[in-house]
């Protein structure tokens, strides 16, 4: 979520001395848009009930399960893990090389404040946070990136790969007896006092959080505090993506640097990954019948389902289409605004005290809200670009980092600031 600072051998480089690489900050425009398709179901009900079929407030049938299928198809997981490996260029673009001590200090506070600030959006906004995530997994890759890019590939996949397969049941190897597929098929569908469980959770957690501004946020820190406790389990993986990431910018692909070849490659691999886990989605979300391993294939197919997508904006960009995609890249260079303006707005709707919606959106009218805010990000990104050198809360995170105001308005009056 930052710019290559061109003079690199200060932590306070004046905010006009930055340098853009256009190609990621479309991905993460892509990428922040992307995440908010996926994070409106933990808005729009309880944890429990979020992207579950079997407790969502709603039958699962019609387009309400269409929706879901095109949520789980196209968008979980991939605009996340877009997200990770961007994380992972963004450490190395501010913090340079490791024998960098001055960039590395920036570098170290600017993660420091990120992991207070995403205590804030977890506690006090929504339980869904991922900065204290990246915080965390960062004060790790920090110490990772001056690797090589071959080195820096090797590590992530196996990394990426080891907390991937470690998912996958015996019954689901080749070489498996049949009753070990047989209950591991068994184990494909929770049985149904498991789903009344949850399901009674849920409808719990949801009547609370509909109650009033205090029941909404005991949910909301449960849920947090909760999602906190998995962090052993996700942080390797998110470790791994960053690698991959930061492994993919060095070598030029995330950069805009390879070839025409290589990007339609990526895209067209990518485009049959998204066809076998569209229909896996399928089996499991429309059909019923979900395939054995089926989703540890899918995670597996993940990360070339997101380069696919990033390549075909690269290639977009080739062809001369920065104009028309600008509002995307303006996004991307306000992610963290952006993110934190998902969250406010979502919130706004949905929790108890404010909107007070939860439990009484289904996911079709769920896409209008979210495609709403996609509209509103895009056109206001672009005009604060016009006037203001970074975001509100990107502006924010720096002055924290730096320990002092710092001009954020462009024009002479910014200039006179500094």
């Amino acid at each position: 979520m930052t710019a290559v600072d061109a003079n690199s051998g200060t932590t306070s480089p004046p905010v006009k001395s930055k340098v853009r690489i256009q190609a990621l900050d479309l991905i993460r425009g892509l990428a922040i848009l992307g995440i908010l398709a996926v994070n409106a179901d933990g808005f729009a009900a309880p944890m429990l009930a979020s992207l579950n079929p079997a407790t969502w407030p709603f039958p699962h049938e019609g387009w309400t399960a269409i929706a879901f299928w095109i949520v789980q198809a196209f968008f979980h997981e991939k605009f996340v893990t877009l997200f990770s490996m961007l994380f992972g260029v963004s450490l190395f673009l501010v913090g340079g090389e490791l024998s960098d001590r001055t960039r590395g200090k920036f570098l170290a506070r600017r993660l420091a404040v990120l992991l207070i600030l995403g205590m804030i959006h977890g506690f006090g906004i929504w339980w869904g946070d991922i900065l204290t995530l990246y915080a965390s997994t960062g004060a790790i890759m920090f110490f990772c990136r001056s690797l090589s890019a071959r080195t820096l590939m090797i590590a992530g996949v196996l990394l990426y790969g080891a907390m991937t397969l470690q998912h996958l049941p015996p019954g689901a190897l080749p070489f498996a007896p049949p009753e070990a597929r047989a209950r591991a098929e068994a184990q494909l569908t929770p049985p149904p006092a498991a789903i009344a469980k949850r399901k009674a959770g849920a409808e719990a957690d949801l009547a609370e959080a509909k109650s009033s501004w205090a029941g909404a946020y005991r949910v909301n820190t449960k849920e947090y505090q909760r999602l906190l406790s998995g962090y052993p389990r996700l942080l390797p993986a998110t470790l791994g993506l960053m690698m991959i990431g930061l492994s993919l910018f060095k070598s030029g692909f995330l950069a805009g640097r390879s070839s025409t070849r290589r990007y339609a490659a990526v895209a067209a691999a990518g485009a049959a990954g998204l066809a076998i886990v569209s229909w896996l989605e399928w089996r499991a979300v429309m059909a019923g019948a979900p395939v054995l391993g089926g989703d540890v294939l899918g995670r597996v197919l993940t990360p070339f389902i997101s380069l696919a997508y990033a390549s075909v904006l690269i290639l977009l960009l080739k062809a001369g289409a920065a104009v028309v995609l600008s509002p995307m890249a303006a996004a991307g260079r306000m992610a963290f605004t952006n993110y934190l303006t998902q969250s406010l707005i979502m919130t706004c709707i949905f929790y108890g005290g404010r909107g007070a919606l939860m439990g009484q959106v289904d996911r079709p009218a769920l896409w209008g809200i979210v495609l709403a805010i996609w509209a509103l990000q895009l056109t206001w990104s672009p005009l604060w670009l016009k006037r203001f050198e970074m975001g509100p809360f990107e502006w924010i995170w720096r002055c924290l980092t730096m320990g002092r105001l710092l001009p954020i308005r462009k024009g002479p009056a910014g200039a006179a600031a500094a």
